[in-house]
């Protein structure tokens, strides 16, 4: 039967009482071998010689006064030493316990687990920060899981949902195999393809698999290019769609990938911007690169949502009609191709109701290019 372990701080109190120990006799043999025949040298070279009785008598008073006076040193010392260690042991080992207990609290799913991070030294408090930074972002994993879980669950319910009734509608002899069936099949079939596309999507963008395939172009023609797909859908809303024309500036880019960029982009401020609103598209360019900057006068983002618009899934209004709102991953995506090119994406606002800006940066030389 396997015995017990003994706890951290029992092992280190034993380790320094061994210590302790082994210090004290050696210091006590060498002063038992060292120290009589020394002072009897000593006694022989006085001026004053006694005769062997009274030199034994005297050499046995100081090994006697010698051994009493070692032993009190080393009592005193020892217990001194032990207190000391036991002080120590309990100022590590109390940090160390809470650790241990925190660790298998976030092991078990606790993630809201936290241990105190100050007071026992700057080794243990750099351990203690760590697992809390660890804990907290395991935590945010697990939510952005469980989000991402809903969110999956959502987006399938509703075609798998359609496909269902239609198929068991012809069945059943109450639908027609007609084009309006077809059409309602079909496009349930290419949302369903698109959902599984936007999911391998986003998972290479976070492992940063993205294919870059870079060629020259001009940020006008890309920009162009963009506008010629989504100017119907502004003008179907209501919303003016303003462009501010930059320096020409050549680009060594993935053209069709900065095109996906601004169309997700441009995309969510016209799903955020309310009629008679306006969307801006402006560049410039600032030494070695080129800012695109869209700016809109929709919602805003309130200061709390603000860090996590470009994370896979995450809906600032959970509340708002999903069909409109977007899948949730197209910013997600959008910020890994910038990166995969060396640029930039990100997002400031004023806070709900004052509109918000998406500034994409890129590099105006080539980039290496990701695989």
């Amino acid at each position: 039967m396997r015995r017990p372990a003994l706890s951290i701080g029992t092992r280190l109190l034993l380790a320094q009482t061994l210590v302790l120990v082994a210090a004290i006799a050696t210091a006590a043999l060498i002063a038992a071998l060292v120290g009589p025949p020394l002072f009897h040298e000593h006694m022989l070279k006085a001026d004053h010689t006694p005769d062997p009785s009274e030199r034994m008598h005297v050499e046995e008073a100081y090994r006697t006064a010698s051994a009493i006076s070692l032993g009190l040193a080393v009592l005193t010392a020892l217990a001194l030493a032990l207190l000391v260690s036991w002080y120590l042991t309990r100022r590590f080992q109390k940090p160390l316990t809470d650790l241990t207990r925190a660790a298998k609290e976030v092991s078990s799913g606790t993630y809201g687990t936290r241990v105190a991070a100050e007071g026992a030294g700057p080794e243990l408090d750099t351990l203690a920060t760590a697992f809390n930074t660890m804990a907290a972002k395991l935590a945010h994993t697990e939510d952005t899981r469980r989000r991402l879980l809903s969110d999956l669950a959502h987006e399938l319910r509703t075609p798998v949902a359609t496909l269902n009734a239609h198929l068991e509608g012809l069945e059943d002899g109450v639908r027609e195999w007609d084009d309006a069936t077809r059409t309602v099949l079909v496009d349930q079939v290419a949302r369903l393809a698109r959902l599984a596309q936007d999911i391998d999507a986003v998972s290479r963008a976070e492992e940063g698999r993205l294919n870059v395939e870079p060629s020259t172009t001009t940020v006008a023609d890309v920009i162009e290019a963009v506008l010629r797909a989504h100017r119907y859908a502004f003008e179907a809303k209501g919303v003016e769609l303003e462009v501010t024309p930059g320096p020409p500036t050549v680009l060594t880019v993935d053209e069709a990938r900065i095109a996906q960029v601004l169309t997700n982009v441009l995309g969510n401020a016209l799903r955020h911007t309310p009629a008679a609103g306006r969307v801006t598209l402006a560049w410039q360019t600032d030494g070695a690169e080129v800012a695109i900057t869209v700016t809109d006068s929709g919602d805003g983002i309130s200061s709390e949502q603000l860090p996590h618009v470009f994370e896979r899934f995450y809906r600032g209004d959970t509340a708002r009609d999903r069909e409109q709102q977007g899948s949730g991953i197209g910013l997600t995506i959008s910020r890994a191709i910038a990166e995969a090119h060396g640029g930039t994406l990100e997002a400031t606002s004023g806070g709900p109701g004052t509109g918000s800006s998406f500034v994409l940066t890129l590099p105006l030389a080539a980039p290496k290019g990701h695989r």
